[in-house]
């Protein structure tokens, strides 16, 4: 009886360690760790003060943190520090950031997530002929459609096929032409162009 209880216990205890192991993080099993979504862009949009970044160094724990932007543009993480995060994407400052530990981790791989899209960059803006002017959130995938509805649609005397977006390219402003009235009234969806982190949407008053 004592026997059938002993190899009864080490069937249990086999099947507990198996379990164990099979809800082991990925990290503890030589693969690469699950990062968590990111609700930007990494290739596009722009990181700015306040952002709050999880910096994940591969097979490295301890030099990964999260972090917020400064308001000088700045982070500081372990073995990096006054790195200037502003302006970059977070592909941008994954690259920079790997060059930088090279110096102390051999062919260290860096991934930069923002998990809080808090700064400037992170908005878009609609002025002008609007019903409720204002910054609005960027989110993935946002279109022009999207920030009129949010800002109440088009004022009476709004002048909607001389709209324009206004974009920072390179550090130089690019007007791109977009035809509200016809987006609007006509369903021309030609006119619902996608929206880039920063973009102002410009609504003009009707000449007459």
């Amino acid at each position: 009886m004592t026997l059938s209880r002993n190899i009864l216990l080490r069937i249990v205890l086999g099947i507990v360690a198996s379990t164990c192991w099979a809800n082991t993080p990925a990290a503890d099993q030589g693969t690469e760790p699950q990062l968590p979504a990111s609700t930007v862009d990494a290739d596009s949009y722009l990181i700015g003060p306040g952002d709050m970044l999880q910096v994940f160094v591969w097979r490295n724990p301890e030099l990964s943190t999260s972090i917020p932007v400064r308001p000088d543009g700045k982070i500081s993480t372990p073995l990096v520090e006054n790195l200037v995060a502003i302006g970059k994407t977070p592909s941008q400052l994954a690259r920079e950031m790997e060059t930088a530990l090279s110096e102390y981790v051999r062919s260290p791989k860096v991934n930069v997530i923002v998990t809080t899209p808090v700064s400037v960059f992170s908005q878009v803006k609609a002025i002008g002929q609007v019903k409720l002017p204002q910054a609005l959130a960027y989110r993935e995938g946002m279109k022009v459609l999207d920030l009129v509805l949010a800002v109440g649609g088009l004022a009476d005397f709004a002048s909607g096929n001389r709209a324009k977006i206004v974009r920072t390219v390179d550090g130089k402003q690019v007007e791109l032409r977009v035809r509200l009235e016809d987006l609007v009234n006509k369903g021309d969806m030609k006119q619902n162009l996608p929206l880039k982190p920063g973009d102002v949407l410009v609504v003009p008053e009707s000449l007459f």
